[in-house]
């Protein structure tokens, strides 16, 4: 440090977050120094392109096009990495922890791949590496998950990560609109992106489901061993059968160890949850998250999950955190992440919704029940509702395997009765 209180920032990209954080430093700067004995100086900022429109004004001689040569700068105390990607950020983080600067992220693809190799190099250089704003954007979780539930058994984490697909799923709930049409609402109003494959597909969610399982259960979860299921199928009947039922459709990220064995299984899929849960009046694009603890029991975390000032307001906490330990010459650690045992989809449990149009004639019901039996499902609940010389059947299931589930389904597909089958919708929070 250049003083004995002054922390000079590089901050790596200015789009919607990094604008929003080089203002936010500007304007809280002189309270941040009175509450921590630190002052906070945004001095360099390195772009793809030298002339681009900016929406927070920057000093002649800030911007510069040198990534690299801003990270090594040994004029540049900490880093801000907002660029998103893998390379060149990992190439760029790695540079600045090895030159001994905390490096603040908001990276999640990047850390859902590679994240314990750059931790065990943060704390290999004795500085901060802090991502609070990789998961859930503005809302404050990792942090306590990390520090407060340190000690805390967690035995489950689920919630909505995601705004583009709880804002989808909100205007199918509450307009009626077919997929299709909310997601067209969602990229006219900026919530979804003109190529929406990682909102949409769940991959976004994953990355943030991978992170969150690390740190909540100390193993080493990647991207790939979260299993993945979007949206794209979801209709507005199926939406409306939920909802018949007293129940709403969310896309969830679920986090979950298995207490017997210590496996661990991670999963993003659209999920019935009950009208009188809370995740169930989440709207729109905001995030919530519940953790599930041994002894706190249950905890909830709500918020924005995205948007520009929210998780610019994420990386400034972690930026403060980072400059305060760099004057006091410590740093955070999560500790060495242990290997995880990942349990396969096919192995977990749940309650389940499973649809299906019949030909209506004596003794179809018996056949379809008895399927179910076979493969030891048992039926909590079910109702018949007819549609012209056909039926439509819905069975909601006790807690079942997965793979109980799927074959379940595999086989009523090959009766002669079976007119059509619909998706699986998982029951949760019941």
């Amino acid at each position: 440090m250049s003083n004995g209180k002054r922390v000079r920032i590089g901050v790596l990209g200015c789009g919607n977050v990094g604008a929003a954080f080089i203002e936010l430093v500007g304007r809280q700067a002189d309270t941040i120094e009175m509450r921590t004995g630190v002052r906070l100086e945004v001095t360099r900022v390195a772009v793809r392109n030298l002339s681009g429109d900016r929406t927070v004004h920057l000093p002649d001689g800030v911007l510069t096009r040198d990534a690299q040569a801003l990270v090594a700068d040994p004029e540049i105390d900490l880093v801000v990495e907002v660029i998103g990607g893998i390379e060149p950020a990992r190439e760029l983080i790695t540079t600045a922890l090895d030159a001994g600067k905390p490096v603040v992220t908001a990276n999640k693809e990047l850390l859902a791949n590679v994240g314990a190799e750059l931790f065990a190099k943060a704390d290999a250089n004795g500085v901060d590496l802090l991502f609070e704003a990789a998961v859930a954007g503005g809302i404050p979780f990792i942090r306590p998950l990390r520090e407060s539930l340190r000690g805390e058994p967690i035995v489950r984490v689920l919630g909505i990560v995601n705004g583009t697909t709880n804002f989808i799923l909100t205007r199918m709930t509450e307009d009626g609109q077919e997929y299709a049409v909310a997601l067209a609402e969602a990229q006219r109003l900026g919530y979804a992106e003109r190529d929406p494959t990682a909102d949409v597909d769940g991959f976004d969610a994953g990355a943030k489901a991978a992170i969150i399982a690390s740190i909540a259960f100390g193993v080493r979860v990647v991207a790939g061993d979260v299993y993945h299921e979007g949206i794209r199928n979801i209709s507005a009947s199926d939406i409306k059968m939920a909802r018949r039922l007293g129940y709403v459709i969310k896309l969830l990220a679920i986090a979950e160890v298995e207490p017997s064995d210590g496996s661990v299984s991670v999963r993003v899929h659209p999920a019935m949850v009950p009208v009188h849960h809370p995740l169930a009046s989440v709207r729109d694009s905001y995030n919530a998250v519940f953790v599930e603890g041994d002894s706190v029991g249950s905890l909830m975390f709500y918020g924005r999950g995205a948007g520009g000032y929210p998780t610019a307001s994420s990386v400034l906490g972690d930026v403060i955190d980072a400059a305060v330990n760099l004057k006091m010459g410590t740093h955070g650690t999560i500790g060495t992440l242990g290997k995880a045992q990942i349990r396969p989809i096919d192995e977990t449990s749940a309650e389940y919704l499973v649809s299906m149009e019949v030909t209506d004639r004596p003794g179809v019901l018996h056949a379809v029940t008895g399927v179910f039996a076979r493969n030891n499902v048992s039926i909590r609940a079910a109702e018949q509702e007819g549609i012209g010389d056909d039926a439509r059947l819905v069975f909601i299931t006790h807690v079942a395997k997965e793979a109980s589930v799927r074959s379940t389904l595999r086989e009523l597909k090959e009766l002669d009765s079976v007119r059509k089958v619909g998706g699986l919708l998982r029951v949760i929070g019941a």
